[in-house]
C-alpha cells in the first residue's frame, strides 16, 4: 500500500509536470500574431476568367467623348481573416523625379473626376476575390489624347493604385521639349517637358566638344520615365569622366514616338579651383613680399634728414656766434 508520502510526492511532481506543460502555451498565445492585415490583399484588372490572358498590368479604355467605359477590378483576400477596403478614382501625374503618382482627395478633374466604383468599400472575405464594377463617363467636352488616372485601393495605412490609361478619341498629338540644360559638378542636368496629349517614352543622346575635341559622346536610350501629357520633370545624366580644365558646349538631343523630338545645348567651363585658389593665394603672397622688399630697399637709399626747422636754427645761432667772435677781434 502506498504510503501517504508517496502519494503527495506524486501530487507535487504532477503539479510541477502540468505547470511546465502550459506556460508556453500561454507564452504562445500572448505573443499570436495578429488576425490577416492589409499586407494579406492584392489589387489588380480583372481577368477574363478563361485564365489564359495572363493578367493585365493595368487597364487600358478607349472611347470618344460622351461614351460610358466599363471595366471591373479584383481585390483578392490570401488571409485568414476579411479584409475591408476603399476605393476611389485619382488623377495620375509625374513627380519632379518622373516616377507615377497620384492626386488625393479631390484634387482629381480627368479621369479621376470621371471614375465610379460600384461600391466606394468592399468587405472581402478569407481567402476570396471580389470583382468590383467600375465605369468611366467620358464628358463631351472631353479634349483628345490621354488621360492617365488610377483606382486608389486603401486599407488601414496601406494604399494600392491600379492605373487606368484612358485615351478619349481625336486628334492626337506627341511633342517634346527639352530645356533648361545645366552642367553642375559632374552631372548634366536637364528638363522635359511633354507638350502634346500622349504620354511619350523619351529617348535621349548626349554629346560633348571641348577646345581640344569630342569629350562625351553617348548614342540615344530610352530613359526609365513614362512623360505624361503636360507633364515636365528634372533629371540628370552622370558625367563621371568630365574634364578638369576645359570650356565644353554641351547638347541633348530627345526622340519619342509620333515624331517627337527637340534639341538644346549648354556651355560649361571646368576649372580646378583649388590649385587655382591656392596658385592665386600664392601670387598674392608674393607681390606683397616683393612690395615690402622694394619699400625697404628705398629707405635704406635714402639721404640723412637736415635735421628739420630746428637743427636750421641751430646753424643760424652757431653763424651768429661766428659774426660776433670775428667783430670782436676787429675791435
Amino acid at each position: 500500500m502506498p504510503s501517504p508520502t508517496g502519494h503527495a510526492a506524486r501530487l507535487v511532481l504532477a503539479v510541477l509536470l502540468f505547470t511546465f506543460v502550459m506556460t508556453p502555451v500561454a507564452g504562445a498565445a500572448a505573443r499570436r500574431p495578429t488576425p490577416a492585415s492589409t499586407a494579406s490583399w492584392t489589387a489588380q484588372p480583372a481577368g477574363s476568367g478563361s485564365g489564359t490572358d495572363g493578367g493585365r498590368p493595368y487597364f487600358y479604355l478607349e472611347g470618344p467623348p460622351g461614351t460610358v467605359l466599363q471595366d471591373r477590378l479584383s481585390v483578392t483576400n490570401s488571409g485568414t481573416a476579411p479584409v475591408t477596403v476603399r476605393l476611389r478614382g485619382a488623377d495620375a501625374y509625374n513627380a519632379e523625379d518622373g516616377d507615377l503618382a497620384v492626386r488625393g482627395g479631390k484634387g482629381s478633374t480627368g479621369t479621376g473626376a470621371w471614375l465610379r466604383t460600384a461600391a466606394a468599400q468592399v468587405t472581402v472575405p478569407a481567402r476570396t476575390r471580389a470583382d468590383v464594377p467600375f465605369s468611366v463617363t467620358v464628358p463631351t467636352g472631353a479634349t483628345p489624347g490621354d488621360h492617365p488616372g488610377a483606382i486608389v485601393v486603401q486599407s488601414g495605412d496601406r494604399s494600392v493604385g491600379v492605373r487606368v490609361q484612358l485615351r478619349v478619341g481625336g486628334p492626337t498629338l506627341a511633342a517634346l521639349t527639352v530645356e533648361d540644360v545645366a552642367v553642375s559638378g559632374r552631372t548634366i542636368h536637364y528638363t522635359l517637358v511633354n507638350r502634346g496629349n500622349t504620354a511619350l517614352a523619351p529617348r535621349i543622346a548626349v554629346g560633348a566638344d571641348g577646345v581640344f575635341g569630342t569629350l562625351l559622346r553617348r548614342e540615344a536610350r530610352t530613359l526609365p520615365v513614362e512623360l505624361l501629357p503636360g507633364q515636365r520633370v528634372r533629371l540628370g545624366e552622370p558625367w563621371r569622366d568630365a574634364p578638369a580644365l576645359d570650356s565644353v558646349t554641351v547638347r541633348l538631343r530627345v526622340t519619342a514616338a509620333g515624331g517627337a523630338h527637340s534639341e538644346a545645348t549648354a556651355r560649361a567651363v571646368f576649372v580646378p579651383w583649388a590649385p587655382v585658389t591656392g596658385g592665386a593665394l600664392l601670387l598674392l603672397a608674393a607681390v606683397a613680399a616683393g612690395a615690402y622688399a622694394y619699400r625697404l630697399r628705398r629707405s635704406r637709399r635714402r639721404p640723412p634728414d637736415d635735421g628739420g626747422p630746428g637743427q636750421s636754427s641751430g646753424v643760424q645761432r652757431h653763424s651768429e656766434r661766428r659774426h660776433l667772435v670775428k667783430a670782436g677781434a676787429e675791435s
